[in-house]
């Protein structure tokens, strides 16, 4: 069937139009085509795999992405059986009332929560936030917490958005901004016809939520994917969800032996995916000419949340403040009557991305390994908001059949802090089943060293 988002994707990543056979009826309850998003992005990101393992001399495989399956990624994979996750949100974070409208706070990271309270001059208690956002004009707040080096946006309308400068300048941003950065030596990595990624070494310096899905679904396909985080960084609200078949290790970069290290590792890498801000390898030693001259055949995989050019490009931000900026949440609001933001269902913003660059990726594989050249690629949230928000809206909203057993892989995944169970992969290239040879684990437990060879073991597969 015809699926303009899945055109568009492939269109910005020079895939072969192959048609995907799509199943699973229903859709995500939101004004916008979220459930096509999550088709389209997983798609790509198998399409890629596919093109992939053509260029490896496999036959051309089939391709099969469920509807329904890849909108459930899209919220929450795991399932914990017997315990409990930590909470997602922080206590104080979401959206509040300005004098003039509304603002979202993202108070997740413990310097993001200080920095919104320094800049409210209050104690964090929800009420007592409430009251000190409300004697606030929206923008004032917003540049005081910027400026405190928090996390915040205000609610502005699809129309304004288009019209602010930083809206212009994602406009005219591709979806994913690809670039050929020069010849590269051929690097082999121990693939077979069934794990099409095994063997490829992937160095993971991104952050909730978008980067680690990406590396993820690399896992998924054999990828050697090495997170690195700095000492004190957590997540545990999303660390279950996101580092399933990865290994987490920590570096200090401030400290020289650790520095060396991290040069080791990313002289060894085939791939880089980073999701820090503009300039913040830069600002660490690390800039793009540092990243090419230790490894030149490196593909070099990178995102942020406002875009690359514009007067907001190093702006932090995360998928729910994405929402409110580009207009989504009022457009929601304004569509339900509602008296507050009406965000998206899911995190689709995120998770689409991650897809994405998952998609870059292994598309740029594909160009390394037949035309022997480097890659680099370059996604934003703001910009797959774009795709979103320009894509019609789903004719009929029927919603989903509620969760069953067989929406399960057949395994238990036996974690660190107890047994969960895990939807079957969204998608399915036959020949090449989706599966993971590592459990979800904690930050900071692997060694900082890439690994000899790869598990026949998978501890969750697609059934196949």
């Amino acid at each position: 069937m015809s699926h303009p988002l899945l055109n568009a994707v492939c269109s910005a990543l020079n895939l072969p139009g192959v048609e995907v056979d799509f199943t699973g009826e229903g859709e995500l309850p939101s004004y916008f085509a979220v459930t096509d998003l999550a088709a389209a992005s997983v798609g790509a990101a198998a399409l890629a795999v596919r093109q992939l393992m053509v260029a490896q001399g496999s036959a051309a495989s089939r391709v099969q992405v469920d509807r329904r399956l890849a909108s459930m990624w899209f919220s929450w994979s795991f399932h914990p059986v017997g315990w409990e996750r930590p909470p997602l949100w922080d206590a104080i974070a979401g959206d509040y009332a300005t004098a003039d409208g509304w603002i979202r706070l993202h108070t997740n990271a413990p310097h993001h929560r200080d920095a919104v309270l320094a800049a409210l001059g209050c104690v964090p208690e929800r009420s007592v936030v409430a009251r000190a956002v409300a004697a606030w004009r929206g923008l004032e707040l917003e540049e005081a917490v910027l400026a405190q080096g928090g996390c915040a946006a205000v609610m502005r309308s699809m129309e304004e958005w288009r019209a602010h400068p930083q809206g212009r300048s994602v406009a005219s941003e591709p979806l994913i901004a690809l670039a050929d950065t020069g010849r590269a030596s051929q690097r082999e990595w121990a693939w077979s016809s069934q794990r099409p990624l095994a063997g490829l070494r992937v160095l993971d310096l991104t952050r909730v939520l978008a980067g680690p899905v990406a590396t993820r679904f690399l896992a998924g396909y054999g990828a050697d994917v090495l997170r690195i985080d700095p000492p004190c960084w957590n997540e545990p609200g999303v660390i279950p969800e996101v580092t399933l078949g990865k290994r987490c290790a920590r570096l200090d970069l401030r400290r020289p032996e650790d520095r060396a290290v991290f040069e080791k590792l990313l002289a060894q890498a085939d791939v880089l995916v980073h999701g820090y801000r503009p300039a913040a390898l830069e600002r660490l030693g690390y800039g793009e000419s540092m990243r090419r001259q230790l490894n030149p055949a490196l593909i070099d995989v990178a995102l942020n949340a406002y875009g690359w050019n514009g007067p907001q490009a190093g702006r932090r931000g995360f998928d729910s403040l994405v929402q409110m900026s580009s207009g989504i949440a009022h457009y929601g609001m304004r569509q339900q009557g509602a008296g507050q933001p009406v965000p998206l269902p899911v995190q689709a913003l995120d998770h689409a991305t991650g897809y994405l660059m998952a998609a870059a990726v292994v598309r740029a594989l594909s160009s390394r390994l037949t035309e022997g050249r480097a890659m680099q690629a370059r996604l934003s949230l703001a910009r797959t908001a774009k795709l979103l928000t320009d894509a019609p809206p789903p004719s009929v909203n029927t919603p989903f059949a509620p969760t069953r057993d067989d929406d399960f892989s057949p395994q238990l995944e036996q974690t660190e802090w107890g047994p969960a169970r895990r939807y079957r992969p969204p998608a399915i290239i036959d020949g090449a089943p989706m599966q993971w040879d590592l459990p979800a684990s904690s930050l900071g437990g692997a060694k900082v060293n890439w690994l000899l060879c790869n598990s026949d073991k998978a501890v969750l597969t697609s059934g196949d």
